[in-house]
């Protein structure tokens, strides 16, 4: 019995792997080109994103080791600094910019200015992070936030670097079946009198 009419012919997978009288060249060298660009996005994604993820854990992880705790003594009441900004359902937590003073690593006293609670008062002491100079310097990210930057930071890269791959494999398969095209096109044009003076004849 003949298919169905309107039936759907049936797809052959990976019939550029199989021997065929009409297989072509191109037809294999193609099937090698998706092979090789899905193991490349794969091989590379994982490679480039595993060392961009070491790379933010080493960068926080020195961070963590340059940065010190230090308490620090409330110059003003937090009532009357600079609120801090407001939280994502637009209600503040009554937190504030305060100025603070400090002592350096060099016995040198400093100010600047730090988050403190609500209510805190001067005089209070507070816990503020310095560098190895003495400098303000926000707490460095560590436990979960450190992982979780590592981790976004390595899948962020790891899709970037399978992205180009993915890009570049398409952009070489596009240019081969335009050339194949062209090749059909060309053989075209040879057979196309003789089948013509055939279908004459």
């Amino acid at each position: 019995m003949g298919r169905a009419r309107g039936a759907r012919p049936r797809r052959v997978w990976l019939w550029r792997w199989r021997s065929s009288p009409l297989r072509r060249r191109s037809d294999v060298i193609e099937a090698w080109l998706l092979l090789a660009t899905l193991v490349l996005t794969l091989f590379a994604g994982a490679v480039t994103g595993l060392a961009a993820a070491g790379a933010v854990d080493r960068s926080l992880a020195e961070r963590r080791a340059e940065s010190h705790i230090v308490s620090a003594v409330l110059a003003e009441d937090t009532a009357d600094a600079l609120p801090s900004p407001v939280t994502e359902d637009g209600s503040g937590d009554g937190r504030a910019w305060v100025k603070v003073r400090w002592k350096a690593p060099d016995g040198t006293s400093r100010t600047g200015r730090a988050e403190a609670g609500p209510g805190d008062k001067a005089g209070d002491v507070v816990t503020v992070w310095t560098d190895d100079a003495g400098r303000l310097v926000p707490e460095p990210p560590g436990g979960a936030d450190a992982r979780f930057q590592a981790v976004m930071a390595g899948l962020t890269v790891a899709a970037a670097t399978g992205g180009m791959a993915v890009i570049g494999g398409w952009l070489v398969r596009s240019r081969m079946g335009q050339r194949r095209s062209e090749e059909w096109e060309a053989e075209w044009r040879q057979v196309e009198p003789l089948w013509r003076r055939r279908m004459r004849g």
